[in-house]
């Protein structure tokens, strides 16, 4: 009741009445202990097969894998940077040859008269320059024939459908070492030019001429940098002469066997799929509708783009 509190006197109104309860402080109630669950037994057992739960297949990524390229397409690929890096090499190897018939030309003229020392250090920077250039241009060029014989080889096996006659490590050692790099190359490529004819697989690859004549003349080159570089070991006026010579043939039958390999891997990767041009139509004449029609009618015809 509003009348049932105290008289304020002050503002002449009756107050709220209170009522005190008395609790007692939190440290002296008791604390009710959590309730833990049985302890773990294992995984649960049912006496027949549950018919709930995950369906049993293997694990599968949440987005599907990119499929990786065939082997014909890395050829291809491959084939894109090889045969530039071909004819670099071909063409560096050449400007090497030239330096070195130019300084056994001063070499020549050095007997009669005194060189000037400008054109001395010009024919040095030359041959310097060139001999540093195309031996890394060589390389290069045989990481990507490396590879590319690889990918070759799968994509020859695969249109052939039978498994590749050399493996991966069998060609790469084929090309690096010694010995074995006068013959496994050019047994390599006659099985992928064998495969890519579409001759049978039980009968001996024959080589083209063209294969033929590669072959002569990568061995050649093999060989004669060999003995170019055993006979670069001799010490005399003379000797230093005849190298200037034998660089020059080598780097010539460098150049020559690097134009022969852009043109033989090309011929090669042709056979093994030619690559089809995309088609478009092209407008080539806008003539006048035919009898009946209001529309004017376009003669579209197609062209390989």
């Amino acid at each position: 009741m509003p009348a049932g509190g105290p008289f304020c006197p002050h503002c002449g109104r009756y107050l709220a009445p209170l009522r005190w309860v008395a609790e007692p402080p939190p440290s002296t109630v008791p604390v009710t202990p959590p309730r833990y669950g049985a302890p773990y037994t294992g995984p649960p057992r049912y006496r027949f097969l549950p018919s709930w739960g995950f369906p049993a297949q293997a694990w599968e990524p949440p987005e599907p894998l990119p499929a990786a390229p065939d082997p014909l397409s890395a050829t291809r690929t491959t084939l894109g940077s090889l045969v530039p890096l071909l004819w670099a090499a071909a063409t560096v190897a050449v400007l090497a040859a030239g330096a070195e018939v130019w300084r056994y030309v001063l070499l020549l003229d050095s007997r009669d008269e005194a060189l000037s020392a400008r054109v001395v250090a010009m024919s040095d920077a030359l041959v310097s320059a060139a001999g540093t250039v195309a031996p890394l241009l060589a390389v290069l060029a045989g990481i990507r024939l490396v590879l590319w014989t690889v990918r070759a080889s799968r994509a020859a096996a695969d249109a052939a459908g039978v498994r590749p006659a050399h493996g991966v490590r069998a060609i790469v050692l084929g090309w690096a070492v010694p010995g074995l790099n006068l013959a496994v190359p050019g047994s390599v490529l006659a099985e992928i030019e064998h495969a890519a004819l579409g001759r049978p697989a039980d009968e001996r690859p024959r080589p083209s001429r063209l294969l033929l004549v590669w072959w002569a003349l990568w061995a050649a080159g093999v060989v004669f940098g060999i003995v170019v570089l055993l006979l670069s070991l001799r010490s005399g006026v003379q000797a230093r002469a005849d190298g200037v010579v034998l660089h020059a043939l080598v780097d010539l039958l460098a150049a020559v066997t690097a134009g022969y390999t852009a043109v033989l891997v090309v011929r090669l990767t042709r056979l093994l799929g030619p690559a089809r041009a995309g088609r478009r139509e092209v407008l080539v004449r806008v003539g006048p509708a035919p009898s009946g029609e209001t529309d004017v009618a376009a003669e579209p015809a197609v062209a390989g783009s």
